[in-house]
């Protein structure tokens, strides 16, 4: 239900109409803890006749059950709709809310203040215009008022309406409104909020709401309503950029059509108008622009388009169509700040998915170069970066993507980075510049190539990974292999665990971000042997299914064979030949697997051999058996 009008009763035609061409605000509401988000919000859809009568009356009945205001209408109940949220009278989850005014429509996200789900609030500012930030005039500014801050800074949010709320229990004390406004302005200086509009209010009792409040004579400033009215949102900017159109579909209905569906991020384009495909960079001129009312004689950013071209070139989903005069950037790595969003910490060299656009990616985190702290803005070194925390990394891709910075365009510029096996969202981030060594670096062309060296040696070549256990078998095994294939004269290598971190690998230890920097280098190196032509045998504990997965990644296909040397804890833990199980006990080892660190074992490898039934001669017989069947040998 919209606000009241009279045009709803005599000409709904005209209400539409007029409603149709309001101006859209989308804004979020955020803060600490329990500075009224929810109570704001709940007010505005009260004030703003967004509320049925059956939907007053049962808010009116949950007040009496789970409000906080005695036997007054608690409003926060209108936008906490979980059980948990009710009964603890806090925000958990991202809540959007629509309504209207005669001037302009609003839709309002109600985000979470604890921190435990920051991760939350990002997602309700990924497509905010302007931030409603809450304090309570009785505690001032907070750390989590800083972090959202912060965060809205860095999701590119340029204006803030500063909702100084619960004026009512410091008496509408002007002294103290200043002090919180001038305490927040000196913090949001150093993080580059600059538009700020400071509003005493109330939400509850509903003081500068939506009208002057006489308890606060003191203030000339708007009302929030007025505020969020009338402020100056520059509609027309994206329309004023360069033009983008990450493609999302490539329409072919028959054989004479075929169009590039997408969503214009930003720009404007005609008929006639110069286009450029990225990343692979051909150029064409745009035919003809469809939408389900037709050709138009032009789509501006916000419209939903397909887009035919004059000349046939590739483009498939992912790929960018730009403005030809002014196309995005083209790299494969970059500088990014991250904000991560699960419990799992973000791990160095571990491969996740990148989403960026409607293109996605195989996507290496470097180490961080620092993390924030949001309440000094201090740079610290940080090895990794935990749930909730921000960090400027280095990103390197499996291939080049288009894009530009981020403070230049939210759609092109901004990602999310996804668990390759769980496929969670688990971190967010903002591109910030191309790496120069991603347009400085190219691969170099050889004539001498795998096939070659291959075809020299007579065999094809491939990786049989072992992996298990400490203890299981698999160097035992992996030494046999590589005995039988040598005699065979076949031409291979054995990459073991304990021989690598001798050498190449003696600089890591075997924390989590060790081992998988461990494993991510041994993938790398094993692509090198491959490429030379040779079957390459690895025997690592290898404990995480993601660095597997990024090792086999790195291969073409039928070139990676997954051994799991499948031994259970209790028989490794029975040979343990090194004494290493017996070290792990008595905690004189941290980190080992199987006793205070995990082992993935393998869903779906290639062979798995339970080493408890059989002989490691036995074994090596089962690889080489499995080696024939999948033609690696003869």
């Amino acid at each position: 239900m919209a606000h009241v009008s009279d045009l709803i009763a005599t000409d709904i035609e005209k209400y539409l109409q007029q409603h149709e061409k309001k101006s859209l605000l989308r804004f979020i509401t955020c803060g600490s803890v329990d500075d009224g988000k929810s109570t704001v919000i709940g007010r505005l859809l009260y004030e703003s006749k967004m509320l049925f009568e059956d939907q007053l009356a049962a808010i009116e009945a949950d007040s009496k059950k789970w409000g906080t205001q005695g036997g007054e209408i608690d409003f926060a109940l209108l936008v906490d709709g979980l059980a948990a949220e009710r009964e603890q009278g806090i925000t958990i989850d991202v809540a959007y809310r629509f309504f209207s005014t005669d001037r302009r429509k609003f839709i309002v996200a109600d985000t979470p203040g604890h921190e435990q789900y920051t991760r939350n609030m990002i997602t309700g500012a990924s497509t905010a215009d302007l931030a409603v930030i809450l304090i309570d005039a009785r505690k001032g500014v907070l750390t989590q008022t800083r972090r959202h801050s912060y965060l809205v800074s860095l999701i590119g949010i340029k204006k803030v309406a500063l909702a100084i709320n619960k004026m009512d229990l410091v008496d509408y004390s002007e002294e103290a409104f200043n002090a919180i406004v001038e305490s927040y302005k000196a913090f949001a200086q150093q993080i580059g909020l600059t538009d700020i509009t400071p509003i005493p209010l109330s939400a509850l009792r509903g003081d500068n709401m939506t009208e002057p409040s006489t308890n606060t004579p003191w203030y000339h400033g708007p009302t929030l309503m007025a505020f969020l009215e009338t402020v100056d949102i520059d509609e027309s900017r994206l329309q004023s950029e360069p033009f983008r159109l990450p493609v999302q579909w490539v329409n072919r209905p028959n054989l004479d059509f075929r169009g590039f569906c997408g969503y214009i991020s930003s720009g404007t384009v005609k008929p006639g108008d110069r286009v450029r495909a990225q990343p692979s960079g051909r150029e064409s001129k745009v035919k003809a622009i469809v939408t389900l009312a037709g050709e138009q004689p032009i789509g501006v950013a916000g419209q939903s388009v397909t887009i035919t071209l004059e000349d046939e070139i590739d483009i498939s989903r992912g790929d960018v169509i730009s403005a030809a005069v002014a196309p995005a950037e083209v790299a494969d790595q970059f500088e990014a700040s991250i904000v991560w969003m699960t419990d799992e910490p973000m791990l160095p060299g571990r491969p996740y998915l990148m989403k960026i656009g409607t293109q996605t990616v195989s996507a290496t985190v470097t180490e961080p170069k620092y993390k924030v702290n949001v309440n000094t803005m201090e740079h610290l070194a940080a090895k990794k970066l935990d749930l909730n925390e921000i960090g400027v990394c280095n990103i390197a891709l499996d291939r080049q993507v288009a894009f530009d910075p981020y403070n230049a365009n939210r759609e092109t510029g901004g990602f999310i980075l996804i668990d390759r096996m769980t496929n969670a969202t688990v971190g967010a981030g903002m591109l910030h510049f191309a790496l120069r060594r991603s347009y400085n670096i190219h691969m170099q062309h050889v004539d001498v190539d795998k096939a070659s060296r291959a075809a020299a040696k007579g065999q094809r070549p491939g990786v049989l990974w072992f992996t298990g256990l400490s203890g299981a078998g698999k160097s035992t095994i992996a030494n046999l292999v590589e005995k039988k294939l040598h005699a065979m004269g076949r031409h291979t290598y054995l990459l073991d665990g304990d021989n690598v971190r001798h050498g190449l690998n003696k600089d890591l230890g075997f924390t989590e971000a060790d081992r998988v920097e461990n494993i991510r280098r041994i993938g790398e190196v094993s692509k090198l042997m491959v490429d030379a032509g040779l079957i390459v045998l690895t025997a690592f504990i290898s404990p995480f299914r993601a660095e597997r997965a990024m090792a086999r990644s790195l291969m073409a296909d039928g070139e990676f064979v997954e051994v799991h040397i499948d031994t259970s804890l209790a028989v490794a833990e029975e040979r343990d030949v090194k004494g290493l199980y017996r070290k792990a006990r008595r905690g004189e080892l941290i980190n080992f697997t199987g006793i205070d660190s995990p082992y993935e074992a393998p869903e779906a490898p290639e062979l798995r051999i339970d080493t408890a039934e059989c002989s490691a001669e036995a074994a090596a017989d089962l690889v080489i058996a499995r080696m024939r069947e999948f033609g690696m040998i003869a």
